[in-house]
């Protein structure tokens, strides 16, 4: 077969547009630092790619959701501390009004003191994160506790349907967020509070002694839902670590069926110029000549 000078032009230019197209695509990947700008470059990797990125944005999703576990384990930690320490005055105050040497003025005077920690625990019962009462369980729009005389706690919280407000950690598991309301603010509570108020005033013939007593089985149950709290916070931190680790994996898996080589396509991208000039430099030499180069 004949080779023409037309065969050879267009065959140097179909190379030369060949060679632009790949250092192109080496410019691109310079440029993005990826592998592919879409998916036709490499569907395989593609496909990989976008479940890697799926897998990557659910830990993400599960890191926030653990970031909310802590908000509500923190404030409900921080509200037992408050409650508890509450109780322990209380405890003292009682004590002290026990004293046969004290007037009705000095039970009185205690009395005050009793009525302003009663107030302290309906605060601190009505606790609110980010607009919700997390000592509601899941009924988190309305106060788990109402001002009253005594303080009424809501005919919901023994409700197990509220009891749990969970959240996802990881697929198809989820932690209990809250304390459970009706161990730690019952009824049981603020009645005892009430009464040894109105027994200090004078208002009431309720035996110290025995609310004393009850006081105590108060506090031994909000100990015991305190416990818990602990028990979860430290099963939070272990959780909190695996998926720390698993973010690692999953970027990392990510980077590397995504992300380039940059030393390697540096090294292409120069190589390949060198072609290129090679072979412009080889064309012209030979497309050059002409009819009146020969009859010279």
């Amino acid at each position: 077969m004949r080779v023409t000078q037309s065969m050879i032009s267009a065959n140097s230019l179909r190379n030369l547009s060949e060679s632009y197209r790949k250092m192109g695509k080496s410019q691109d990947m310079l440029s993005t630092g990826k592998k592919i700008t879409k998916p036709s470059d490499d569907p395989v990797v593609a496909m990989k790619g976008m479940f890697y990125r799926s897998n990557l944005t659910e830990v993400e999703q599960y890191k926030r959701n653990l970031s909310e576990l802590y908000v509500w384990l923190d404030n409900s930690e921080a509200g037992i501390e408050q409650a508890t320490s509450a109780m322990q005055r209380l405890r003292e105050l009682t004590l002290q009004g026990k004293n046969g040497t004290n007037s009705d003025e000095d039970k009185r005077a205690i009395a005050r003191e009793v009525a302003q920690l009663k107030e302290g625990l309906v605060e601190t019962a009505n606790t609110k994160v980010a607009g919700r009462y997390i000592f509601h369980g899941t009924d988190v729009t309305n106060p788990p506790v109402t001002d009253g005389n005594p303080p009424v706690v809501a005919g919901n919280m023994t409700d197990p349907a509220i009891d749990n407000y969970r959240v996802e950690v990881s697929r198809g598991v989820s932690m209990k967020a809250n304390v459970n309301p009706a161990n730690v603010f019952s009824q049981d509570l603020f009645n005892v509070v009430n009464s040894i108020q109105e027994s200090l005033e004078g208002t009431s013939g309720a035996d110290l002694d025995d609310l004393l007593d009850q006081l105590d089985s108060v506090m031994e149950t909000v100990s015991g839902e305190r416990s818990d709290l602990g028990a979860r916070y430290n099963r939070l931190e272990m959780l909190d670590s695996r998926i720390g680790q698993q973010e690692v994996l999953a970027t990392r898996v990510l980077s590397d069926n995504e992300d380039a080589d940059i030393e390697r396509v540096i090294t292409d991208l120069k190589t390949q110029e060198s072609v290129h000039r090679a072979a412009l430099g080889v064309g012209a030499r030979i497309i050059q000549p002409t009819l009146l180069d020969f009859l010279r």
